[in-house]
């Protein structure tokens, strides 16, 4: 509910009390009206819906300060906080994650707040003789009044500048109980509130190999198990408030098939950004109970100027960070209708790097053509390797971001759309913006809702032990098509999304011999519009992998990028007597190097590659398997010769 609705500043002080109690709510019954009275969110599928089940889109950005040591939104030094809130809202922000720590909230909860915040109240006279919590209140009642949702994020442990760098949400004093005492204080203070709409459990536990700690993600119980914490966390907000969404985001590692988390080597592991990796959720997705539809998933992407990934050498394209990148680590969620994403941070500089630029429009694209939910970061301009939103005077909008953001912000008869039901995104008088009630009370219509025509069935030639070309008929749209998404099976298995491709035309690699797939496509246009999906070809791929009695060698690709490749080979035991030794070779594609092997011993001649077992993997007995692994420069052709001795 709208706490500035209901009987003024006198009960908005009582209901903003230090620490008040208050009666647990109850998850509403759905709406029969189409405008709701109150704006909790929760999840339907891969979508974020109102109480009445009306879609909306959470387009946002980050604003840090309440995680840092000053304990207070950075920019009120300079800006006035609420010209900077009005500003947000005005150009199309509909949601604010704000990132705070695990301290702070504790500090809260005793009582001990800082007097004299890092603010300029000359101008910012409103908040003269205001603590760092009040002006905190104050400002979540400036976002009522624009139309502004919230999400809190704890960024850290510690109040401190530097404090996402350690890898997990327990640090020192502060215990993992004293992480979900925290959010439950929290979650407390705020559950009638319903400006506060969403709780991002905490901001990228990460962590390499051999690192200690770092964040893990299985089925355990373990103390650096971050999809337990975030179940526990989750689970321990709804029993206060089962109304507010839960965002639960990746970790950085997730071990490679056959490795388990014991390992310390970092190839051992699929790599990818602080955050980013939610390869987990297909094995260990997160389960909130009874409230599982307030789950949301929330992974990180950055660009080549934050770190420059094995992805951004050579020539890449939103194709490629499609099918290499995002999918395998986490656009499958909303693919496979798991669960709705948020991308929680995401942006950089403008104008520096032309690999940056193609990166940050690309991800723009996947988000708006799948309505991916996303809040950008930064606002601040202070943010060493990305800048903001705002400028150094904390006053000038950069207007290039907001260009390239403009696209992935949700617009309706070309307003911005809010997620309160009765304020318009604006405020009252807002000329760019409308409310969430305006948006539906047409009942939902307008915009582009006309799905492409079916594409037409696949059909295969070149099939090889690994690898068949697929081509198909053009869907048709009345604005149109933009892409198709490319769907495998096997045998009776759900299909799922293999790659994402501009034209109609697909070369499916890495596939196992003597293996029945069936292929079908789909197709998207601008709007976000999906077809049924085609009639599926089903090809049996020819009998590959090599013998040399008393084994076999699987090869496949299971990543690449311009310019490299990442694969593994399966050995398999194929007599009846138990072995203590194995020897794989084949001859590498012209123009291929491998660069790096684990779990067996390289060599290589020419264009010969020989891999021998490690000293642990050579036992197996009969039937018994084992894997190893290895990147590599050049074209990712799988060679024709592997054999297996």
């Amino acid at each position: 509910m709208h706490l500035l609705r209901r009987g003024g500043a006198a009960v908005l002080a009582a209901i903003l009390a230090f620490g008040l109690a208050a009666a647990v709510p109850t998850r509403p019954a759905p709406a029969a009206a189409a405008v709701p009275a109150t704006d909790w969110l929760h999840t339907s599928g891969n979508r974020i819906v109102d109480e009445a089940g009306n879609e909306v889109w959470l387009t946002g950005v980050n604003w840090f300060g309440f995680n840092a040591s000053e304990r207070v939104f950075h920019g009120l030094w300079s800006g006035n906080i609420e010209t900077i809130t009005r500003g947000m809202a005005e150009r199309g922000l509909n949601i604010v994650r704000v990132p705070i720590s695990t301290q702070l909230l504790l500090e809260w909860r005793a009582g001990q707040t800082v007097a004299a915040p890092n603010v300029n109240t000359y101008a910012n006279p409103e908040l003269a003789g205001k603590n760092n919590l009040q002006i905190f209140d104050y400002w979540l009642g400036l976002c009522e009044k624009y139309g502004l949702k919230v999400m809190l994020d704890v960024h850290s442990a510690d109040a401190d500048n530097s404090g996402h760098v350690y890898p997990v949400w327990y640090k020192g004093s502060i215990t993992a109980e004293q992480f979900y005492v925290a959010w439950e204080w929290v979650t407390t203070r705020y559950r009638t509130n319903d400006t506060i709409v969403a709780m991002d459990i905490k901001n990228e536990p990460h962590g390499a190999a051999n690192e200690s700690p770092r964040a893990k993600w299985d089925g355990s119980t373990d103390a650096d198990n971050f999809k337990y914490a975030c179940e526990t966390a989750g689970k321990r907000i709804l029993a206060i408030n089962p109304n507010v969404l839960i965002l639960c985001e990746g970790n950085a590692i997730y071990p490679r098939p056959g490795v388990s988390w014991t390992s310390t080597t970092q190839t051992d592991y699929f790599n990818t950004w602080w955050g980013g990796n939610l390869r987990g959720v297909r094995d260990h997705p997160v389960n909130l109970g009874a409230n599982q539809d307030q789950l949301v998933y929330s992974p990180h992407d950055y660009g080549p100027l934050v770190f420059e990934q094995p992805w951004f050498q050579g020539t890449f394209d939103k194709t490629s960070l499609t099918n290499d990148v995002w999918r395998p680590n986490w656009l499958y969620i909303h693919e496979q209708n798991i669960a709705p994403l948020l991308v929680g941070e995401w942006g950089g500089r403008l104008g520096q790097d032309a690999r940056q630029d193609k990166w940050m429009t690309a991800l723009r694209d996947l988000m708006a053509e799948h309505r991916i939910h996303h809040t950008f970061w930064v606002l601040n301009p202070n943010s060493g390797d990305t800048g903001g939103l705002l400028l150094d005077d904390w006053t000038t909008w950069d207007t290039a971001k907001l260009n390239l953001l403009g696209p992935a912000l949700w617009k309706h008869n070309g307003k911005f759309v809010g997620l309160d039901h009765q304020i318009p995104l604006g405020g009252a008088s807002s000329t760019t913006g409308i409310s969430l009630g305006q948006r539906y009370s047409d009942g939902g219509s307008g915009g582009d809702t006309v799905a492409p025509s079916t594409p037409g069935q696949p059909t295969a030639s070149n099939v090889t032990s690994s690898s068949v070309a697929l081509t198909w008929a053009a869907s048709t749209d009345n604005v149109g098509v933009t892409s198709y998404d490319v769907l495998r099976s096997t045998g009776s298995g759900t299909a799922s999304v293999v790659a994402t491709v501009s034209g109609t035309s697909f070369a499916a690699a890495g596939l196992s011999p003597s293996t029945t797939y069936t292929f079908s496509v789909r197709a998207r246009d601008a709007a976000g519009n999906v077809s049924a999906a085609s009639t599926g070809r089903t090809v049996t791929t020819t009998a590959g992998g090599g013998t040399g009695g008393a084994c076999t060698a699987t090869y496949r690709v299971t990543t690449s990028w311009p310019g490299g490749f990442q694969g593994e080979v399966a050995v398999r035991n194929s007599s009846t007597a138990a072995i203590t030794s194995w020897t794989v070779t084949w001859t590498a594609p012209s123009g291929a190097t491998l660069t790096q092997v684990w779990n067996g011993q390289l060599t290589t001649s020419g264009s010969g590659v020989t891999v021998r077992n490690a000293p642990h993997n050579g036992n197996l007995g009969a039937g018994a398997s084992t894997t190893f692994g290895f990147t590599g420069t050049g074209p990712s052709t799988v060679p024709s010769d592997i054999a297996c001795a």
